[in-house]
């Protein structure tokens, strides 16, 4: 059951009245989702699955096994949720849910009409404020039209496991549901942004994310250690090191949260959030006009731009393959075992030296 939007009395934070999603969107996230409906027997699925899934009894049992939110239960989030769609111009404010789980989470889900569900993990983690981005991240899902895919990835996640048993029968599932993961990853980082538009408070956001990664112990942590741990994580290592990153995300639902914070803080501090914040942005009633291809170009600029400037190992492959610089089979070697070889061909370790870069060793073992 929805209810409108505008009973609501007016905020004190900044509202965008008709904002497009397209506004807080990642480009990563626009190009993975053309990807997804390039990918072969996706829009046979997603035409299928459209007319089946159960959603009604998805509903049903939220209803009758969670506590649904309003005015006379958890009314404070009711008030965030309610706040959130005023401030982005949600039309219909959506169903929301407190669903009992200790594992810190939250979902937009439906195929008619999203609808979002809080964990109470993450209900008794985070304080108003950090709770308050969090609700605005879910409205950015319903904003932006995630709900659907979404569902549909829980919905093939689920199946796959039913019919593994079946030779190479969850095989073009597994291929689907992958394609939906990597979207989806990239989907979290457009509705991070959503979020800050909501809250309009980088430090709560920052904290929800510390919080999500390390617990309720925030006298422990600190953001700018939080952030650096983002950096090495990209620079660190050699090609085996980029390799296990990629492994260690494929099963992910959501980016690593040292990755989402330093996203979000780099967005925060770009022109383009000052401009939304000055109330210049994309209006819903522009879309129909946007053209594809300026997107597409859009998202090939900002993939050629992380490759660039990318730390990652493997991405400064990429970068010396294509312009040929070295022998493949040199620069391969470096890679991934951490060595540099001199001007006659031969590998030599590389350390640290006093400015903290590295450079090579002079072969002797000598760690001093």
């Amino acid at each position: 059951m929805t209810e409108p939007a505008d009973s609501v009395p007016s905020r004190n934070r900044t509202r965008f009245p008709e904002i497009s999603s397209r506004a807080y969107e990642h480009p990563a996230d626009r190009s993975a989702l053309v990807a997804l409906r390039k990918l072969t027997g996706f829009d046979t699925v997603f035409k299928a699955l459209s007319g089946v899934l159960p959603e009604r009894s998805l509903r049903l049992l939220f209803l009758s096994d969670s506590v649904r939110v309003s005015d006379q239960q958890f009314a404070h989030l009711h008030d965030m949720l309610r706040d959130a769609c005023y401030i982005l111009d949600l039309e219909r404010v959506p169903a929301m849910y407190v669903a009992q789980n200790p594992q810190p989470n939250a979902m937009c889900i439906g195929m008619d009409e999203p609808i979002i569900v809080l964990t109470t993990g993450l209900v008794e983690l985070l304080d108003e404020e950090e709770m308050r981005a969090v609700i605005g991240h879910e409205v950015g899902h319903a904003l932006s039209g995630h709900a659907v895919y979404r569902t549909i990835l829980l919905f093939l996640t689920n199946l796959a496991v039913k019919v593994s048993w079946i030779p190479l029968g969850n095989i073009a599932i597994m291929a689907i549901v992958t394609a939906l993961r990597e979207w989806y990853r990239k989907s979290e980082l457009s509705c991070d942004r959503a979020g800050l538009l909501v809250g309009q408070d980088l430090q709560a956001s920052m904290r929800g994310l510390m919080k999500l990664a390390g617990g309720n112990h925030l006298h422990e942590m600190n953001v700018d250690a939080f952030l650096k741990q983002a950096d090495d994580y990209e620079q660190g290592g050699d090609l085996r090191d980029s390799v296990l990153k990629i492994l260690n995300m494929l099963p992910r639902s959501h980016p690593f949260t040292t990755v989402r914070a330093a996203e979000l803080k780099k967005w925060a501090s770009s022109r383009d959030y000052q401009r939304i914040m000055d109330g210049h942005y994309p209006r819903r009633g522009e879309d129909k006009d946007t053209s594809f291809s300026d997107a597409f170009r859009e998202s090939a600029s900002h993939y050629s731009d992380t490759v660039k400037n990318s730390k990652d190992p493997l991405m400064g492959l990429i970068r010396d393959l294509g312009s040929g610089a070295g022998d493949v089979g040199t620069k391969l070697r470096e890679r991934f075992t951490g060595t540099r070889s001199d001007k006659n061909g031969q590998a030599s370790a590389e350390r640290p030296d006093g400015n903290g870069t590295s450079r090579p060793g002079d072969g002797d073992g000598d760690e001093g």
